[in-house]
């Protein structure tokens, strides 16, 4: 039963890891965007960037969480 539960938190994981790149592919876009468009805009290079900061940042934590779940034996 623990193994079908690991098994889902697996799949889980995944999932959201997926979607995640796919929002932060779009952020990065934006930014980037953003970015080429200075100094138009500027004030909202900070928080663009934050939010993008934080989303990467979320993938590399559920990726070392992934990790972590396909190594239990």
């Amino acid at each position: 039963m623990v193994q079908t539960s690991e098994t889902t938190n697996i799949e889980e994981l995944k999932s959201k890891i997926k979607r995640l790149n796919s929002k932060a592919g779009q952020m990065k876009m934006d930014l980037h965007d953003l970015a080429e468009g200075l100094p138009t805009d500027y004030e909202h290079l900070i928080d663009a960037a934050t939010e993008t900061y934080q989303i990467f940042r979320q993938i590399d934590q559920l990726k070392q969480q992934l990790k972590q779940l396909e190594k239990k034996p």
